[in-house]
């Protein structure tokens, strides 16, 4: 599945929530099952799901994750021996425990996902995407032992490991299929492919200042300086503690005491991590439910509460505060010309229906540029904040005239177009009263037609 990543809101929320899943899995005991030895992993089922969901690149990030978990995991002292060979700091051979350790994880997301890629082009994606599955487990342990073999030949182990399955073995497999089948039919349900169109509705999406930015780079800096010195101060206080009842700590004990500590700070943050971006998605599902009750129902397009708020936000939220005052924009008032004779004369479902092929043009000309809404019966406005010359607004003006002149087939549809060009940021009043000022001048004019005016 090849994705362009931006706008995608509501896919950077999904591959974040797995890939904070699979830190987990990699530093706790959720990834592993202890068989002396050495341990089997049930932590590459995230890798495969992110796979099936999104493609061979974010699968091979969340390999890079495994990797970096599972050998920091394998850097401590308490390890089986089978492990420590997955960890730079425990063998003489670390670039040989980096790829197998990182290096393998990485391949095995990467060979996943070209594999899913396939897969969703073909005839047969169920049956394809439960034989890639099925296919996982058995890859990863290749890939793993067959390096073992290669780089730490006095292991014990090699490619020819991997065949001899247990139990554990058929159950991870199990699991691992279960879960790709389940997130995918989750995953492209109506339910979800709604929700997902909600959250990433470019209306709707976030606009962050460069202060805010700031603020929560900051933000994100003191809670990870905290955590780190929690983790510390309850090392230390463990070891203070094992001292009370007598227990000797040594070097190695107080080392694998602040190792625990670490993974349980890591496994924290990627919970606390997912717990975040869940209440972002709520938020973002609310602010939509408060967006549709305030868009014009007939029209569909904002009405005037929604649209004035619009204005407002769009002036102050620019990135470029210090340019803001150098910034200009459009605004519109769109009044139909004799529309109440419309109503008269041909019935208020025909009224209705010119309402909203005008609005519908409105949209299709200027929702690129800035927004529209309807803010009184038979009117509407337009703001405009992206660059737009006046040569081509006008361009867009006799093309929106022209489009609404053929609406209904009995009479000709024109508007009065009243245009102000601003300089950010202004209040509503004022925007308001100058291009009332150019509306009025328009109809002066004989309407069907509409007049710009400059601060």
């Amino acid at each position: 599945m090849k994705l362009k990543w931006r706008g995608l809101q509501f896919e950077h929320y999904i591959l974040g929530i797995l890939l904070a899943v699979e830190w987990i899995m990699s530093f706790t005991f959720l990834g592993y099952i202890h068989i002396p030895p050495i341990s089997i992993t049930t932590a590459h089922i995230p890798i495969v799901v992110i796979a099936c969901l999104f493609g061979p690149v974010e699968s091979s990030v969340a390999g890079l994750f495994f990797g970096l978990g599972s050998m920091y995991k394998a850097s401590a002292l308490y390890v089986m021996l089978g492990d420590r060979i997955f960890s730079p700091f425990q063998t003489d051979f670390p670039i040989g425990s980096i790829l197998l350790s990182v290096g393998t994880r990485v391949l095995f997301g990467f060979l996943m996902g070209c594999i899913f890629k396939i897969v969703n082009k073909s005839r047969y994606k169920w049956a394809g995407k439960s034989l890639a599955a099925l296919i996982a487990t058995p890859l990863h342990a290749l890939l793993v032992y067959g390096a073992m073999g290669i780089l730490f030949p006095e292991s014990g182990f090699n490619y020819k490991s991997s065949f001899r399955w247990g139990v554990n073995d058929y159950a991870i497999a199990a699991i691992c299929i279960l879960a790709v089948i389940l997130s995918d039919i989750i995953y492209h349900s109506s339910f979800v492919t709604h929700y997902k169109n909600v959250i990433n509705d470019s209306e709707l999406r976030q606009h962050w200042s460069v202060k805010m930015k700031i603020s929560l780079f900051i933000i994100i800096i003191f809670v990870f300086c905290i955590a780190a010195f929690s983790t510390i101060y309850f090392a230390s206080w463990t070891e203070y503690m094992f001292g009370v009842y007598g227990v000797k700590v040594t070097k190695k004990i107080a080392q694998d005491i602040l190792h625990l500590q670490v993974q349980f700070l890591a496994a924290m943050i990627s919970l606390n991590f997912i717990l975040l971006v869940i209440i972002l998605m709520i938020y973002n599902y609310m602010k939509h439910r408060e967006y549709m009750g305030e868009m014009d129902a007939l029209t569909n397009v904002m009405g005037r509460r929604l649209f004035f708020n619009y204005c407002t936000k769009c002036q102050n939220d620019r990135d470029d505060i210090d340019n803001k005052s150098k910034r200009k924009g459009w605004f519109l008032f769109i009044d139909i010309d004799w529309f109440k004779q419309i109503n008269d004369t041909l019935g208020h479902t025909v009224g209705d229906e010119t309402l909203k092929q005008i609005a519908e043009s409105l949209k299709n000309i200027f929702s690129g540029y800035g927004a529209v809404g309807r803010v009184g019966g038979d009117e509407f406005a337009v703001i405009i904040n992206e660059k737009m010359t006046k040569e081509q607004l006008e361009e867009q003006l006799k093309k929106f005239l022209l489009d609404i002149s053929t609406i209904l087939p009995e009479r000709t549809v024109s508007c009065s177009i009243g245009v102000y060009h601003f300089g950010f940021p202004k209040s509503q009043k004022e925007l308001l009263t100058r291009t009332d000022d150019a509306l009025y001048k328009a109809k002066e004019k004989g309407r069907a037609c509409y007049v710009i005016l400059d601060e």
